[in-house]
């Protein structure tokens, strides 16, 4: 990186942090730390919950999804366009209503305390990992890359986002938000038209298309009904949507975004606003991958892409062999050239030549080849270690192939995204942890300024806490998918606990509480045996909890019957 690139970073970063600090400093009770007095207009909720769910691990891990597999994880989103609609149609509605704090406040309301706990408890185990996790992903290859040290940078991400969190509170996240999601998107954009500049002259737009599609990158839709599939248009349609229902409609970090809504009218444009635009988005960063991957035709392409990983083989007894399979690549890479030049003189001319295509792909298939043999030699050298190197994919491109100053640019866009998500993670955090558990069990009436003084403490904490995760945090496999795969985890019994609440009135406390215990006990045991992709755990986990407590409601209701 030259001066220019560490300007445009710290400026970047030390704006943000500054502006939210000053801008929002000073609240005076709970409802103006937590909900922002709700005065947040309609485009500010959809920014925030946009950059909420857009982390650091958004922007290193699906161009690099896409390198590796191809614009498929675009159906991970098809159903969260309608987990929109009903989110607005019957959550927003009722938690304004109710002028609650949190989501978990209504099911209080709905059930009693245990229920609300235990929700509380759920949301507070998974975010406070899923928050460590933001932190961690760009930490972990930024100091990869750059030779940075790597607690070093979990503890200062961690603290870029307490001060200005701890500042403001709510409205500190909104307000910083909207400058994150335009340093974001900038950054993507040019990135993506600087990649086009840098193929080819005679390779167009479609041509590069053309050359992704016959390298099977843009096969977008699998209708495929096979379970250990993990991205298809059916379990992006069903998951994905009770997994976006569950975020969006359950977790803390997301409810807290549009409770700040100005009216319900204002919190449903926000989210439809969301629903609307997060699919393109999300089409738009892995045809970035994608566009990488054309790049990579024309270019050399490392055998490997985790820095680290290529240090350690290479100062192990399987240091020759590596080279061997490096000096293999580049002849791979160099016919691989040529046969694309030919198969774009063939697009030019409107033929797709079938035979051009199938070297192509042989050629594909060569280099992946040498590229799993590498693995294996890395994991002769260490035994421990990730070999998974896609969230490698793009940074690598950024480091060695953008210009100066948009390094720099592009590095801000990685911390901002990790700032933005953190940040409503731990606000989230901070906010259950006063409103659902300490308030709801202190014995003593306290006033106002004691909550505001007792949130910023729990942002401090789970700050600290998340940072620590961060700091003891493993590589698995995709960066993307672990977070999700967490999400999860978790999602679907506090999904079915809240559809219960809203739509099936018969079924009580007790057999609430007990039937999401049962049915989270049991998503553990279907993820220990790895059965089924982890997007479907969403559908299972809230269809399990509502089948539980039904049976316990119904037990229950026989057995009274019989003792009256």
């Amino acid at each position: 990186m030259q001066s220019i690139d560490w300007i445009v970073l710290s400026v970047t970063l030390l704006f943000i942090v500054i502006y939210g600090s000053l801008k929002t400093k000073g609240s005076k009770n709970v409802e103006e730390f937590i909900l922002g007095n709700n005065e947040t207009p309609w485009w500010t909720v959809g920014l925030s919950v946009m950059a909420t769910q857009a982390s650091a691990i958004t922007f290193l891990s699906t161009p690099g999804q896409a390198y590796h597999d191809g614009m498929g994880f675009v159906q991970f989103y098809f159903g969260l366009p309608i987990a929109m609609v009903v989110i607005c149609i019957t959550f927003i509605p009722i938690y304004h209503r109710l002028k609650v704090f949190t989501a978990y406040e209504f099911l209080e309301q709905r059930f009693d305390v245990k229920t609300r706990s235990l929700a509380a408890l759920l949301f507070l185990f998974q975010r406070g990992l899923g928050t460590g996790l933001t932190i961690y992903a760009p930490a972990i290859i930024l100091s990869s890359l750059l030779g940075w040290n790597l607690t070093l940078m979990n503890i200062i991400i961690g603290l870029l986002i307490i001060i200005y969190t701890f500042s403001g509170g709510t409205k500190a996240v909104n307000v910083t938000q909207k400058q994150q999601m335009f340093v974001i998107m900038s950054g993507m954009f040019i990135t993506f038209f600087l990649i086009l500049s840098y193929l080819p002259d005679e390779l167009s737009f479609s041509n590069a298309l053309g050359i992704a599609g016959a390298n099977g990158k843009m096969n977008i839709v699998d209708f495929s009904f096979d379970p250990e599939t993990r991205y298809t248009f059916w379990s992006g349609i069903t998951g994905g949507f009770f997994l976006a229902l569950s975020y969006f409609g359950t977790d803390q970090s997301q409810v807290g975004r549009y409770l700040t809504g100005k009216s319900i009218k204002e919190s449903q444009m926000g989210l439809i606003m969301n629903g609307l635009l997060k699919v393109p988005m999300q089409f738009f960063i892995l045809l970035i991958g994608v566009m990488v991957f054309v790049f990579f035709q024309f270019h050399s392409a490392p055998l490997h892409f985790n820095p680290n990983n290529i240090k350690t083989v290479k100062h192990s007894p399987y240091k020759a062999e590596y080279q061997k399979l490096e000096k293999q690549l580049d002849q791979v890479q160099e016919e691989k050239k040529e046969i694309s030049m030919l198969y774009v003189g063939q697009l030019q001319q409107d033929f797709d030549n079938p035979i051009l295509q199938q070297k192509m792909v042989s050629l594909s298939s060569k280099e992946k080849d040498l590229r799993e043999e590498a693995k294996d030699l890395i994991t002769k050298a260490d035994p421990k270690t990730e070999t998974n190197d896609k969230d490698y994919v793009f940074i690598h491109f950024i480091l060695n192939y953008l210009p100066k100053g948009l390094i720099g640019l592009l590095l801000a866009v990685i911390l901002s995204a990790a700032m933005s998500s953190s940040a409503s993670g731990l606000n989230a955090l901070a906010s259950t942890t006063t409103i659902d558990i300490y308030k709801r069990n202190l014995k003593t009436e306290k006033d106002e300024k004691h909550y505001v003084n007792a949130t910023q403490f729990f942002i401090l904490l789970w700050g600290l806490i998340a940072i620590l995760f961060a700091c003891v945090g493993t590589l698995f496999e995709n960066l993307i998918q672990l977070v999700n795969i967490v999400g999860s985890i978790f999602y679907g019994t506090v999904l079915g606990i809240f559809l219960i609440a809203f739509y099936i009135q018969y079924i009580k406390a007790k057999a609430v509480f007990w039937g999401a215990t049962f049915s989270q006990l049991l998503i553990f045991y279907i993820y220990y045996l790895d059965v089924v992709s982890f997007l479907w755990l969403n559908i299972i986990g809230a269809v399990l909890t509502i089948v539980f407590a039904s049976s316990i409601e119904t037990y229950l209701r026989m057995t009274q019957k019989e003792t009256a």
